[in-house]
């Protein structure tokens, strides 16, 4: 997929910048989709700096634009949303210097998904100014550890990648093996 959004990159010309942003929103809206990728290929297109910057752009405009739109049509389907997470349901009833730390904590933990710390915020009572600012100085610190990930793979020889793709692999296989035993 990187190696798609990097030929796009230069085929775009000028453009390339705007297509970044405009699929990290994309990316943001959908809420599920790991925005990893995009980060490789802006490293890869247009340099480690300016691929981590242009990312940070693009994830803190999604951020904005989903946040927005959720709140715009959320309360009509999940009024009383609950998550599965203590720190997402504390941010739900929160708001002020509270929701601005959470959020904040939220973005740099690698582990809650962004699409979930959008919506909790959507149905908080967090307003946007807030939640664009903490949600934007979060991202940044999480933004350096995974392109700084990605930079570090990108220059792996093929074993390396082998090496990472059958990990992963394994990791996903037992995740599937246990979800099904739960079951």
């Amino acid at each position: 997929m990187e190696d798609q959004v990097v030929r796009w990159f230069s085929e775009s010309g000028l453009f390339a910048i705007w297509i970044s942003v405009l699929l990290n929103v994309v990316i943001s809206l959908l809420g599920f989709v790991p925005s990893v990728f995009l980060t490789a290929a802006n490293i890869t297109f247009f340099g480690f700096s300016g691929g981590v910057i242009l990312s940070i752009i693009g994830e803190a405009i999604g951020a904005i634009a989903s946040f927005y739109l959720y709140r715009k049509g959320i309360h009509k389907f999940l009024p009383k949303k609950e998550f599965n997470n203590k720190f997402l349901n504390r941010l739900h009833t929160s708001n002020g210097l509270e929701a601005f730390i959470l959020i904040l904590a939220l973005r740099i933990f690698p582990f809650v998904p962004s699409g979930l710390v959008t919506l909790a915020g959507a149905v908080s009572k967090v307003n946007l100014s807030t939640f664009a600012i903490a949600s934007t100085v979060g991202k940044i610190p999480a933004l350096l550890i995974e392109a700084y990930a990605v930079h570090q793979v990108l220059a792996w020889e093929g074993q390396g990648k082998v090496i990472l793709a059958l990990t992963a692999f394994l990791l996903i296989l037992i995740l599937i093996i246990k979800s099904s035993r739960e079951k």
